[in-house]
């Protein structure tokens, strides 16, 4: 196909993200040239993300691409892109749990898998990473069915439970070996459940964690205690150079206002999110739960049970976790991860990208092979 060709697509919400989902089939096969079409699918680099489907933030700037997986452990396999807003940059080196929940169901539209009975599972590797996640949503009458009664902060309305349960995965729960690390003279935790996080104690960073998001993008001084902050973990988490990256994720823990075991503020790098990602909620939840972590005296965990709230600007998200602590050698592991998500189409059709040549052509990304790159 040419670069200028229309491209079929699927525009859906999944879970408190928006993004295009496409087959891998119907995009080029070149890194650099698949990637340059889908900024102008997208209308970057503009702040406004005008010509195109953004919707001028990172959360509404995301992308899928699925196809058939050839590993017997999985039914499809998932690339998430992050599309720049005003930069012409596309990356795969971090993964979306929130464009995941749409993933499933988008396969099911798409012929990849057939539809189940009253609801179909969905086995979906996870290229960026090559960890799998399970995901199980409702398909009556052998049709995806969005609608339904689950509820989850930071989306209007309810939609169909969509359930994803992460199989423990190769990579270790503290990268650093350490329960905590001083990293640019304060402590904080690194934790990977899923996505490469970095706890900090609010008030080590003189912020109350309970600021508006603008509020702290705004904070210039805080902006560059966390840059410093993020540059050094990711060299000590063995992630390298991370200034042009979008991982390790940034996470402030205040003590819970509603109930919650704790109240989060989250950096995507410099962005504050406007909820949290289901990622990075889960390497929180995990985290949290690691005796002498920097989430002692902070956060406020349930006496039984599995379930781990965590709140953040919209509202929260209840991760499932259950961590074994470990003991002498053996180091911390998670024992099983699950949330709860929704997801739904909002069209499916073909989109026109602006003409060629109207914007820089991006280098290529690194193809979402990566392993270490991508934790």
């Amino acid at each position: 196909m040419s670069a200028a060709d229309e491209v079929r697509c699927m525009l859906m919400r999944g879970g408190t993200s928006k993004g295009a989902y496409f087959l891998a089939e119907d995009l080029p096969s070149d890194a650099a040239a698949r990637d340059g079409l889908l900024l102008r699918v997208m209308g970057s680099p503009d702040p406004r993300q005008i010509d195109g489907l953004g919707g001028a933030h990172p959360l509404t700037s995301k992308v899928a691409v699925v196809s058939a997986s050839e590993d017997p452990e999985a039914d499809v396999d998932y690339l998430f892109l992050q599309v720049a807003v005003d930069t012409p940059e596309v990356t795969d080196r971090q993964n979306c749990g929130n464009i995941l929940a749409g993933v499933g169901p988008f396969a099911v539209e798409r012929g990849l898998v057939p539809a189940g009975g009253t609801e179909t599972t969905v086995r979906i590797r996870m290229r960026n990473t090559g960890e799998l996640a399970v995901a199980t949503f409702p398909t009556p009458g052998g049709r995806v069915d969005y609608t339904g009664d689950a509820g989850i902060s930071g989306v209007p309305g309810t939609a169909a439970a969509v359930v994803i349960e992460f199989p423990q995965g190769g990579a270790p729960l503290l990268p650093t070996g350490n329960v905590r690390d001083t990293v640019a003279g304060t402590e904080v935790t690194c934790v990977d459940n899923g996505m490469p996080v970095v706890l900090i104690p609010a008030a080590a960073l003189d912020v109350t964690g309970y600021e508006e998001p603008r509020d702290l993008e705004e904070d210039v001084a805080l902006a560059d205690r966390l840059r410093e902050i993020r540059l050094a973990a990711g060299r000590l988490m063995g992630l390298g150079d991370v200034e042009g990256t979008t991982v390790p994720k940034l996470s402030l823990l205040a003590p819970p206002r509603a109930g919650g075991a704790v109240t989060t503020r989250t950096f995507i790098p410099v962005r504050c999110h406007t909820s949290i990602g289901v990622l990075g909620a889960a390497s929180v939840a995990a985290g949290l739960r690691l005796p002498g972590g920097v989430g002692e005296g902070i956060a406020e965990l349930p006496g039984s049970g599995d379930r781990v709230r965590v709140e953040h600007p919209t509202g929260f998200l209840d991760v499932e976790t259950a961590v074994d602590p470990g003991a002498g050698d053996t180091p911390p592991a998670v024992r099983r991860t699950a949330v709860v998500r929704t997801a739904r189409k909002i069209f499916d059709g073909t989109v026109f990208p602006r003409p060629a040549g109207t914007a820089p052509v991006p280098a290529p990304s690194s193809g979402g092979n990566d392993d270490s790159a991508a934790r």
